[in-house]
């Protein structure tokens, strides 16, 4: 949420940032703008009589130890009509209060700086590549058929438990998943993050607190009895374990892992593009977060994109990285890196990682501070990334180590696996 004092300082950095993000409703802006100053008066109006009820309350009892019973008695009447224009202050008060969180909540993160202009995918810009494209034979295999081959994945399976979109993993399709998060999770580890084992469904607290809610309800599964919902990404409840919470400066950076199924409706989806693994309702996620000081949160971002390029690296996958423009950013995010890896036998780039800096919009929502040096409180920084997800992981893994005689598996999970080869 963006804070109401950028509203007062700087509305046109305000306007340039939705424009950047091609948000739809401008207009919103002088709204919270009319709606804060309203706000204010009515707030000087509220603070003004309940300073006139106090100084006459006084004047009342001094009135009374003086004897004059028929002053005190003119006070007390006009301290009842003061105290019942606050109460409709108060009233229009909460109203005005309301209508502006409202409106303040529908507008998205502002990006940064570095932000490229651009309304789709096609804009995005590439920082950087790494790897080589593997050399496979004519009768390379995608993923889904590779699955068939070595009964890893029952696709068909899925659908006839639940439905399309959630797969059943199969012996060593399910080890290698296994192989997988346990692999990500101890890279983490090993890097400084402390491992988390959060709940697959959350609150509506805490999935308005992320920025889930109200943005993509439509997206997420939601039980509407208890009114939970499941998870898209360990980064919902992970960063909520510090809402409402005020840490010391010395504590931070707070660094954070998770391993979780995600949920996601994925709502339009079809087509080709969506085959085999490309695109689940269900799916296994390895997530880092972090919490930061404004003034590191960049070098921050920075250190999570090398960690999870060389855990890529660590996969031998060629990828490449993208920084996001306006219009391909998620609704929260002010910086987002794209991680996509080659799928050589379906011969196109698929995403495996976001890396975001959400700078303090999360934690003005979520309340997350810290005290610094002169006990002074302020907003974190909060940060996430996919370290990894493992769908599209695991298929390019398949396709792109595919031989005559099997599927070679990367040396890094060979111990977690228990061999070197799927045949």
């Amino acid at each position: 949420m963006l804070p109401i004092q950028l509203f007062r300082q700087n509305k046109d950095l305000v306007l340039q940032g939705l424009k950047k993000k091609n948000f739809k409703e401008p207009e919103l802006v002088d709204k919270i703008i009319d709606l804060d100053e309203r706000r204010r008066q009515l707030q000087v109006e509220n603070d003004t009589i309940a300073a006139t009820i106090n100084a006459a309350s006084k004047s009342i009892g001094q009135l009374m130890a003086k004897g004059n019973k028929e002053e005190a008695a003119t006070q007390k009447t006009a301290v009842s009509a003061n105290k019942e224009k606050a109460k409709d202050i108060a009233t229009r008060l909460a109203e005005l209060e309301t209508e502006l969180q409202d409106a303040i909540i529908k507008l998205p993160n502002l990006p940064h700086s570095s932000v490229p202009a651009g309304k789709t995918p096609e804009e995005n810009e590439v920082v950087r590549t790494g790897g080589t494209t593997p050399d496979l034979a004519a009768q390379k295999l995608p993923h889904w058929e590779l699955a068939t081959k070595y009964n890893l994945i029952d696709f068909e399976l899925g659908n006839k438990i639940t439905g399309s979109g959630f797969p059943v993993y199969i012996d060593q399709g399910a080890r290698l998943q296994r192989a997988l998060i346990t692999y990500f999770l101890n890279y983490n580890t090993d890097a400084g993050y402390k491992e988390y084992y959060p709940p697959y469904m959350v609150n509506e607290a805490s999935a308005y607190g992320t920025g889930q809610l109200p943005d993509k309800e439509g997206q997420m599964y939601h039980a509407t009895v208890d009114n939970f919902y499941l998870i898209p990404t360990a980064e919902v409840p992970v960063t909520n374990i510090y809402r409402d919470t005020i840490v010391t400066e010395q504590e931070l950076p707070v660094k954070m892992t998770a391993y979780t199924p995600c949920f996601r409706r994925e709502a339009g989806s079809y087509g080709k593009d969506v085959r085999g693994l490309n695109r689940l309702h269900q799916f296994d996620k390895v997530e880092i977060v972090q919490l930061s000081t404004p003034d590191k949160s960049y070098d921050a971002l920075e250190g999570m994109v090398q960690h999870v390029e060389q855990l890529i690296q660590s996969l031998g996958l060629q990828y490449r990285i993208l920084r996001l423009c306006g219009g391909d950013m998620s609704f929260t995010s002010a910086l987002t890196y794209d991680f996509e890896v080659y799928s050589a036998a379906q011969e196109r780039w698929l995403e495996v990682s976001s890396v975001s800096n959400f700078e303090s919009y999360q934690a003005n929502r979520m309340k997350i501070r810290y005290r610094d040096g002169s006990g002074k409180t302020q907003l974190v920084h909060t940060l996430n990334g996919s370290s990894l997800a493992l769908p599209r992981i695991l298929a390019c893994i398949l396709e792109n180590n595919q031989t005559p005689d099997g599927i070679n598996i990367p040396g890094p999970l060979q111990a977690y696996f228990g061999k070197a080869v799927i045949n």
